[in-house]
């Protein structure tokens, strides 16, 4: 099929790369402009155009599609059958949306109408849930809120961060694709019911800050859930402490305060939590360092037992 291709970051790929291995033509890429990032704010392109430029399909960055009448034109140029969207990350317009003879699809990270919105991924770690999902949805002008096509149900694996399940969605997502396609005339569309819709919002900075009167649980489930993005913290003697890794540890939990110190070995720090329980930091990232083992962290003399984060 001709299509045209709307995507941006690394969990796109694996759907732009499976839609060329099974020989649908790409006509174009719709990708987010290039923007600042890394320490030295160096100005760089999503991985989408990376991939692009690098199979040679022409490429176009729209700063705003909704304002750009050169994107509408270019995609009538381009004559697509059907348009797919993968975490492109803006709104597009109906006159997008609808141009294409098969209309838009859109690879969303859950079991619609479960998570809509920016973060599916990440609510569903934060929530504790064992399974998520992939869902194949036809795009319409609400968010998340089109009839669906296909799902497919994943496991949610017990130490798995958003990173590792979000790249793991993105190929079986990307297979999901394939198959839709392959049977587009055939599949009935399902409406989906509203009434048992939930929402996962953007997440924010602040989200992330740990709470350690909280059950070591639920911050276990929040250190998976904010990497690598934004990283859920603490605070050791004033210093931000970004921490990469850890895990609930079952057993005796000795007479602490919720955020003290009670062990340190080289598995890492183990610190007293709500409802007497433990959470044993692993790895961590210290403000303006490199990564390192949380035992090695320790070393330098700020973290020892009674040493209290938060």
């Amino acid at each position: 099929m001709r299509i045209v291709f709307f995507g941006s970051p690394s969990p796109a790929l694996p759907a732009l790369n499976a839609l060329l291995s099974a020989g649908h033509e790409i006509k174009l890429v719709i990708t987010q402009p290039d923007r600042p990032a890394g320490r030295g704010k160096k100005l760089t392109p999503p991985p989408v155009k990376v991939f692009a430029e690098s199979h040679g399909l022409p490429c176009y960055q729209p700063e705003k599609i909704r304002k750009d009448e050169k994107a509408l034109e270019l995609i009538k140029t381009a004559d697509p059958e059907i348009n797919v969207v993968v975490a492109y990350g803006q709104i597009i317009p109906a006159s997008i949306i609808y141009l294409p003879p098969h209309k838009s699809l859109n690879i969303h990270f859950s079991l619609l109408p479960k998570y809509r919105g920016a973060a599916p991924v990440q609510w569903a770690i934060l929530n504790g849930e064992r399974f998520t999902g992939v869902t194949i949805m036809q795009l319409n002008e609400k968010m998340d809120e089109g009839p669906i096509l296909t799902q497919e149900m994943v496991e949610i694996l017990p130490r798995e961060n958003a990173q590792e399940l979000e790249t793991r969605l993105s190929h079986v997502g990307a297979q999901l694709l394939v198959k839709t396609l392959e049977n587009l005339t055939r599949i009935e569309l399902k409406e989906q019911d509203h009434s048992r819709a939930t929402y996962a919002p953007k997440l924010t900075k602040d989200q992330a800050l740990i709470d350690w009167s909280e059950p070591a649980e639920i911050i276990d489930r929040k250190v998976r859930a904010f990497f690598s993005w934004p990283g859920a913290f603490t605070f050791i003697a004033g210093q931000r402490l970004e921490i990469i890794i850890g895990r609930v540890v079952q057993g005796l939990m000795p007479k602490a305060r919720p955020g003290e110190v009670v062990q340190v070995d080289k598995p890492g720090i183990y610190v007293c939590c709500g409802q007497n329980s433990l959470y044993l930091i692993e790895k961590v990232k210290p403000e303006g360092k490199k990564e390192m083992p949380a035992y090695a962290f320790s070393l330098g003399g700020r973290v020892r037992v009674g040493s209290i984060l938060g």
